[in-house]
């Protein structure tokens, strides 16, 4: 077993600033297969598998259920590993909480947060979606409820591709695995009342397309509360914005960690 999350790091030097990446859940390293190339000129990389996802399995000590400080304190042990005691962070929907919880757990660790298709307050349609699924899970197998939720989420022809990375990178998890993380929704809810209202102490960037009709309104609504967040919205995209529209998504993303 092993007692860290299985990571991957591009570094330049020393003296350049560290990205730390969270990918959503179904997700692993390759979600940010754009990020990379675009990235490495500029920032010291680090992209991590949560637990169970991608090549981050039978991570020690082993829990039979999931909370958000389980998640959490996974990446906070790969980053005290390398002594990284600050760094930007980009996160991809459900690591938009993790990434807040990080921000609980270990304030002064991150310097700004990038938040892509971002999880923000707890809609009518995302209570229908996860108690369908808990539902479900005894009438199906998961990875069919999975693909279901997956043309739910992204729906229209130009979200088929990132629509298919996600399904194949889910396809890793086994079913253990995904029950675990299925439970992790026990605190989901309550993560969301405390986080949506909790001041954004630091520069964040959020970035959403205009077509993910599942979480946009809820990314709004957090704008509007939050002094220190920057909402940006994709035209024609859906809710995997770093991979379907992820020429603009670097951009944005690059130009708002490098400004002082």
């Amino acid at each position: 077993m092993s007692k860290l999350l299985y990571h991957e790091i591009e570094k330049i030097s020393d003296d350049h600033q560290w990205v730390v990446f969270i990918h959503g859940a179904g997700g692993a390293i390759e979600t940010w297969k754009f990020q990379v190339e675009a990235f490495r000129p500029h920032f010291n990389l680090m992209l991590l598998d949560l637990r169970d996802h991608g090549r981050s399995k039978n991570i020690d000590p082993e829990h039979a259920n999931y909370d958000f400080d389980v998640v959490t304190k996974d990446i906070l042990a790969v980053l005290d590993h390398y002594e990284i005691n600050k760094a930007h962070f980009v996160s991809l929907s459900l690591g938009s909480v993790i990434l807040q919880r990080l921000d609980v757990l270990r304030p002064h660790l991150i310097d700004r947060m990038v938040m892509a298709g971002g999880i923000f307050k707890a809609t009518f349609k995302m209570h229908f979606f996860v108690h369908s699924a808990k539902f479900l899970n005894y009438l199906l197998p998961y990875r069919t409820l999975y693909n279901i939720f997956a043309y739910i989420v992204l729906p229209k022809k130009n979200h088929q591709f990132s629509r298919r990375v996600f399904q194949r990178q889910f396809k890793r998890l086994t079913r253990k695995e995904y029950l675990k993380w299925v439970g992790l929704y026990r605190h989901f809810f309550r993560a969301l009342r405390e986080y949506f209202h909790r001041p954004v102490d630091k520069l964040a960037l959020v970035v959403m397309g205009e077509e993910d009709h599942v979480f946009i309104n809820a990314a709004k609504k957090f704008d509007r509360v939050q002094k220190h967040v920057t909402l940006e919205i994709l035209e024609e995209c859906g809710h995997i914005v770093n991979i379907e529209q992820h020429q603009r998504f670097n951009e944005l993303a690059i130009d708002f960690l490098k400004t002082k």
